[in-house]
């Protein structure tokens, strides 16, 4: 789990980014991407080393665009150790994301570079020291992704386009992030070869466990889930921080640009929780598409007038749907509690772990 994947790796993983696909097809956006072979060879291995956010980053106006990919190519380098094949052809070529920096405006430059010096040190720190103590782990997660909220932060103010946000609030943008990719990606760190990686705590797995990768072995079921469950409250202690970043910012483009990541994570956030299979194997968003779609189609059913010709028809189609979702067992969780307002009955909702459970709201 590298740290920069962790930050901006994952929106491949939510709904929203099924529209962003569609709307940077547009070819007149397109066009805007410089045309000089430095700039070709930036934008090219960005979308190489991750798809995802190369279309995200689409949205922002150009000067910014160019700046937030510059920042996180820098970054993906200073992070990179291995990595994949397009990592090593970023490596070899760098002397390009060097020339395109430079063509950026000082403000954005200086960012860079600090934030770059900062996260450099902080790395460097914890190459031989063990996330111990919860400070430690706060500490950790501010300098691989804390830093990253910091700089895109320092990067919109240097735009124009924002206000500089008070920097524990930016900071807990990217805490929250690297939390829930490092909750979700227990697994994968734990068989990492020739060594594991160790990012969880040991002031929380050790309540539970006397060993950290303990918690995969099947015997350790109950407490796995707890300590689980404990990491989970961790990460939910940054999401009023967000709220308060997010309500925040002036500009849309910038708004939608934060907000999809925040949202994606505790959707992760929510799959997770006492959830054994994290344990056990992947844990992906995407097994939540059923979800989404009930959660809007119950969002559309709360809004039907009565009165309106097609009420009935719209009914009975939006039923239809819901009906999928129930019987596909993979609804995890509900991002649109309102949108059930005008439920009446109580309602059961199926959980893909086999439980389930009930809830009655109000009229």
């Amino acid at each position: 789990m590298g740290t920069l994947a962790a930050v901006f790796g994952h929106p491949d993983e939510f709904y929203p980014l099924l529209k962003l696909k569609r709307e940077v097809t547009d070819v007149e956006k397109l066009k805007q991407i410089p045309s000089k072979p430095h700039w070709v060879f930036c934008y090219t291995i960005l979308h190489k080393v991750s798809h995802k956010f190369s279309l995200v980053i689409q949205h922002l106006d150009t000067d910014l665009r160019d700046a937030v990919c510059i920042f996180y190519l820098v970054l993906r380098a200073l992070d990179t150790v291995g990595g994949t094949k397009d990592d090593k052809v970023l490596m070899d070529q760098f002397h390009h994301v060097s020339t395109a920096f430079l063509e950026l405006e000082k403000g954005y430059q200086k960012v860079i570079e600090d934030i770059t010096q900062k996260m450099g040190a902080g790395m460097a720190k914890f190459i031989c020291k063990k996330v111990e103590t919860i400070d430690d782990y706060n500490e950790y997660c501010h300098y691989v992704a804390g830093l990253v909220g910091l700089g895109l932060s320092k990067l919109f103010h240097a735009s124009g386009k924002e206000d500089m946000a008070p920097e524990h609030l930016s900071s807990s943008m990217g805490v929250f992030l690297q939390k829930a990719n490092i909750i979700r990606d227990y697994l994968e760190d734990i068989r990492e070869t020739p060594k594991p990686r160790m990012f969880w705590p040991q002031e929380i797995w050790n309540k539970y466990v006397n060993k950290l990768e303990d918690l995969q072995y099947e015997e350790n079921s109950v407490k796995a889930v707890e300590c689980l469950n404990d990491m989970v409250t961790n990460a939910l202690t940054h999401v009023e921080d967000c709220f308060k970043y997010m309500s925040g910012l002036r500009d849309p483009v910038i708004f939608r640009f934060c907000a999809i990541p925040q949202v994606m994570d505790i959707g992760t956030l929510a799959l997770c929780y006492n959830n054994i299979e994290v344990f056990r194997g992947a844990v992906k968003m995407r097994r939540d598409l059923y979800g989404a779609f009930y959660d809007f189609s119950c969002m559309l059913k709360s809004k039907i007038n009565k009165n309106d010709p097609n009420a009935t028809k719209t009914l009975n189609q939006i039923n239809a749907i819901q009906k999928v979702c129930m019987d596909s067992g993979v609804i995890v969780f509900s991002l649109y509690w309102p949108s059930f307002s005008r439920i009446s009955t109580p309602t059961e909702c199926k959980f893909s772990y086999g439980y389930t459970r009930k809830f009655t709201v109000r009229k």
